[in-house]
């Protein structure tokens, strides 16, 4: 396969996960792509790690990838615990949360 395919299936990917960031007002949804765009950032990494022919590309992926899940943990405790005070776990009414 060629080089650009990857790129293009990284940029797809990422518009995707960007368009779900703005469009969705579920937060695990927001969570769900906030997890594609960075999937996409390692398609990227592989691809250009492999163009360069170093590890490099490889070892930043493996970095996103412990962000990543890191990410989740963090995210869905967060979601939990919006939703165990409030019940719903709407994006757009967290800007109501005041301390």
């Amino acid at each position: 396969m060629l080089v650009n395919q990857f790129l293009i299936l990284g940029a797809v990917l990422f518009c995707t996960g960007v368009y779900g960031v703005l469009a969705r007002r579920n937060a695990v949804m927001v969570l769900m792509s906030i997890e594609l765009m960075l999937n996409a950032v390692n398609i990227n990494l592989l691809t250009f790690g492999l163009v360069v022919g170093s590890i490099s590309g490889q070892v930043f992926a493996l970095f996103t990838i412990a962000i990543a899940a890191a990410e989740v943990g963090v995210g869905l405790a967060l979601v939990l615990l919006i939703y165990r005070n409030r019940s719903n776990i709407d994006v757009e009414e967290l800007d109501l949360m005041h301390g």
